[in-house]
């Protein structure tokens, strides 16, 4: 565990960013070669897009991890945030608390409040809209939800009062994870499932891409599968019924058109559905 701590501790930002593209590297060759759904579709077009906004997300979280850096330092000095309020434990314990607390807000809260709260669902609809969900998809958020999605990280860091390197450590664990979720694999069905009591499988956080309600506002997870089944968010839908995107934009020429997706966030219409 020592060091893994080391090695978050001074991750180059090289290393980050070859694991963000080599995971979509890996994945993207093992859904060509396994793919769950053949889809008939100009593939390096859709993933030129979603890259777009995977390069964007990286830019946002570049511009502003000074930020991220300072609170994760002021957390550990002034002993603040909920591990530095309980006793002493286990490294793994405390790595793995700290790893569970930040899924909760940095990724489940504020993905279940943008699907509640209208202005903030004008920003994530743009993942939505992606009626072809492959590994590219994983990224796929408009840079104003890069910026809501930061705030949330940092009141994670706060609240967990968690150290830089277990920062780093769950921002590695949280892109590889969807990835993962988002690719268009196949796993076996009983595999998936048994991962699904752990983790977020690609068949659990497929059903929240479904293009129809109640399942789009189901399986907000992205690392642990734990909150959804704990807050009842957790909904099953069989891989075969599903359909992927948004019912209010499934024009083609809307979500598969880049500067029309950068405009919707504006468009006064548009609602949470």
């Amino acid at each position: 565990m020592n060091t893994i701590i080391d090695y978050f501790s001074t991750i180059p930002s090289a290393h980050r960013s070859l694991i963000l593209v080599g995971g979509i590297t890996i994945f993207w060759l093992i859904e060509n070669a396994f793919p769950l759904f053949n889809f008939k579709y100009r593939r390096w077009h859709h993933a030129g897009i979603n890259i777009f906004f995977t390069l964007t997300t990286i830019v946002v979280n570049f511009c502003l991890a000074f930020i991220l850096l300072q609170v994760a330092n002021w957390t550990v000095t002034n002993h603040f945030g909920i591990l530095n309020w309980l006793p002493e434990m286990h490294i793994g314990l405390y790595a793995l608390l700290g790893l569970l607390l930040l899924d909760l807000i940095g990724a489940y809260l504020v993905h279940f409040i943008e699907h509640k709260v209208k202005f903030l669902w004008r920003f994530h609809l743009i993942h939505h809209t992606d009626t072809w969900i492959d590994t590219t998809s994983a990224n796929r958020h408009h840079p104003g939800e890069s910026v809501i999605r930061f705030v949330f990280t940092t009141l994670g860091v706060v609240l967990v009062g968690s150290p830089m390197w277990m920062v780093f450590l769950y921002q590695t664990l949280s892109v590889v994870a969807t990835q993962f979720n988002h690719a268009n694999i196949a796993l076996p069905k009983k595999v998936d499932l048994l991962l699904s009591y752990i983790i977020v499988s690609p068949d659990m956080h497929k059903v929240h891409h479904h293009y129809l309600m109640p399942y789009t506002d189901s399986n907000y997870g992205n690392i642990f599968s734990i909150w959804d089944r704990l807050f009842g968010t957790f909904m099953i839908l069989p891989r075969e019924e599903i359909v992927y995107g948004v019912d209010t934009h499934l024009q083609p020429e809307v979500h598969n058109n880049l500067k029309k997706l950068l405009q919707i966030p504006f468009h006064k219409k548009n609602k949470n559905s």
